[in-house]
């Protein structure tokens, strides 16, 4: 898999296009129309700034596309933009001559305890190309968590191009008040004769199905944004603290702007302000002192110095609390629980077939074999460990909550919060550079340290469910490793690199015999050795931290993120455009 990220990047990479005239044919051929008015400036400030993947804004173009089946185009954009501005929680970006400003608008005495940051984002991203903007608005979601779902019936009608005008707003209330909640909602997006409309899954059996039915197991391609289907099972919706959210969400296609976006919403995905500003819990090398952010952080360590263990630190957040009981199953928590020294039960572990003591392990499987439960897409011969997961993960995992968020909507309160999850002090930053692997876990919504961990010299693990404005730029498996939202294949995923550490091997074979001899294998003053991983997984291990952090610094720089809302500017306007032929001019080629 690796090998294959790396060339298909490659790949994308060679075939961008090197002139205006070829980036205008290739937009010609991917989108079926002419690139919008003022193209041409935005490919000088691309090419003038080193931006790299100049053809690659599919992710962009299908967040819009369902705007264009508005029956009164511009008019009827123009009507929901000042329509969804009235809700709480979503601020406005106003261009006016070239000029910027974020405005809230009173919502019927409704206070927010946020601050419009991502609004005041958008409009920083602006700033170098306003001057060449014409007057626009743009509503940007204050929170973190999706606010526009979209029946599928609604979606059916915008595919055909005759999508009506919607009821107002005018008695939406920002909260569900105990009426609804955001899964009701979210299954309607799905298929009639899906799963997830035509009944509900219970927990329990949902569950102990998953528990007792052993399934093939391999490395995931990809975060579960796209190999997990909560239509076809709805079950899984529960372990999504995305799906409880206090906030009520939007039931029809407006122009709503959010930092991420799960699967069944309709947010339009611009770069998180947390990626483009500089603080010192989301950027990598900020040096509050001198106001400047350096290429290599304070804090980080070189490779060989780092520890050999999973990381992570964060508070309970996660979900909300509509409908109340669910905490105990959101990503965090799970994660969490999973990694606890105290866990109780054994878990198997597979490992590349080199290891001293192959003759005492419990099973082993070539790389092209379908034992349940075996990985089957890996380019070695694996074997089998079953090992004390309370062994395993105090020797590798290092997880924990630093702060409890909402104890209360957890069931039987702080105390049994904090009775079954782990806690410790919470770290810097920087702290997070002493470690290999970083595990990277969604919380209201996407993960906010995504681009610090990649700029770092470590590796980041990554679970999500969300797609952001990179998503399309950005190979899983080259630039980081992905992981799916049940966790189960990360001990694979250290056992393949890292193999399996001696105090665990100690613990579980210490007094273990040769099965032909009887003899002991490690006699009294013999130390018992690692189980190692791959031959070259440590060094492969690396190279994915190097290419991550390469990534991070040629591809989702600040001014990349100034490229993506500039081009987001221009087809926006085409959008709100009353007449949008007059918007999409032959643009003069060179």
């Amino acid at each position: 898999m690796m090998k294959e990220a790396e060339e298909r990047f490659q790949a994308k990479i060679d075939k961008q296009s090197k002139t205006l005239s070829e980036a205008i044919e290739e937009y010609k051929h991917r989108y079926g129309m002419s690139p919008p008015k003022g193209f041409d400036k935005w490919w000088e400030f691309a090419t003038k700034n080193n931006v790299i993947l100049v053809d690659e804004y599919d992710t962009l173009m299908r967040d819009l596309a369902p705007f264009y089946a508005l029956r009164g185009g511009g008019h009827e954009m123009r009507r929901r933009i000042a329509e969804v501005a009235s809700v709480a929680s979503i601020d406005l970006v106003q261009v006016r001559k070239g000029n910027l400003s974020t405005i809230s608008i009173s919502k019927d005495g409704f206070v927010d305890d946020e601050v419009s940051a991502r609004a005041h984002g958008l409009k920083a991203m602006l700033g170098a190309s306003a001057a060449d903007l014409p007057d626009m608005d743009f509503p940007v979601n204050a929170k973190a968590e999706g606010r526009v779902i979209i029946p599928w019936d609604r979606w059916a009608v915008a595919r055909a191009g005759q999508l009506d005008p919607l009821h107002p707003l005018s008695n939406f209330h920002p909260d569900w008040r105990g009426a609804g909640n955001v899964w009701d909602k979210w299954r309607r997006t799905c298929p009639p004769t899906s799963p997830a409309r035509k009944s509900y899954t219970t927990i329990r059996s949902a569950l102990v199905e998953d528990a007792t039915v052993p399934t093939p197991f391999a490395f995931s391609s990809s975060t579960s944004f796209n190999t997990v289907s909560y239509c076809e099972q709805p079950h899984l919706h529960y372990t999504q603290g995305h799906f409880f959210s206090d906030w009520r969400t939007l039931d029809d296609l407006y122009p709503v702007l959010s930092p991420a976006r799960a699967k069944g919403f309709g947010d339009i995905k611009i770069p998180s302000h947390y990626y483009y500003g500089s603080t010192k819990a989301y950027t990598y090398g900020w040096d509050k002192a001198h106001q400047k952010v350096h290429s290599v952080d304070l804090g980080e360590v070189a490779w060989e110095s780092k520890r050999n263990k999973i990381f992570w630190r964060g508070a309970t957040t996660g979900g909300g609390n509509s409908p109340a009981g669910f905490a105990a199953l959101y990503q965090r928590h799970r994660a969490v629980r999973m990694a606890d020294w105290d866990a109780e039960g054994d878990i198997e572990i597979w490992v590349p077939n080199t290891n001293p003591i192959a003759n005492v392990s419990s099973t082993s499987v070539s790389s092209s074999s379908t034992t349940p439960r075996s990985p089957t897409n890996v380019d070695a011969p694996l074997k089998a460990h079953k090992i004390p997961i309370a062994a395993l993960n105090k020797a590798l995992m290092d997880v924990a909550f630093v702060k409890a968020s909402n104890a209360n909507q957890y069931p039987g309160g702080l105390k049994k919060l904090q009775e079954e999850h782990r806690f410790a002090e919470g770290v810097s930053l920087g702290n997070h550079w002493q470690y290999k692997y970083l595990l990277d876990l969604d919380g209201m919504s996407y993960s906010g340290r995504f681009m610090s961990f990649l700029a770092s010299d470590s590796v980041p693990v990554k679970s999500t469910v969300y797609e952001e404005f990179f998503s399309d730029w950005i190979e899983p498996w080259l630039h980081y490793i992905p992981l799916s939202s049940s966790y189960e294949e990360i001990y694979n995923i250290f056992g393949y690199f890292s193999g399996i550490p001696a105090e665990v091997v100690e613990e579980v074979y210490g007094d273990a015999v040769d099965p032909e001899t009887g003899a002991p294998l490690f006699p009294p003053g013999t130390k018992v050795p690692a189980i190692p991983g791959a031959p070259d997984g440590d060094a492969r291990l690396q190279h994915i931290a190097q290419a991550g952090k390469k990534w991070k610094n040629t591809i989702a720089r600040k001014v990349d993120m100034e490229a993506y809302v500039y081009r987001l500017a221009l087809e926006w306007a085409r959008l709100d455009a009353v007449d949008r032929e007059a918007v999409s001019p032959s643009v003069a080629a060179s």
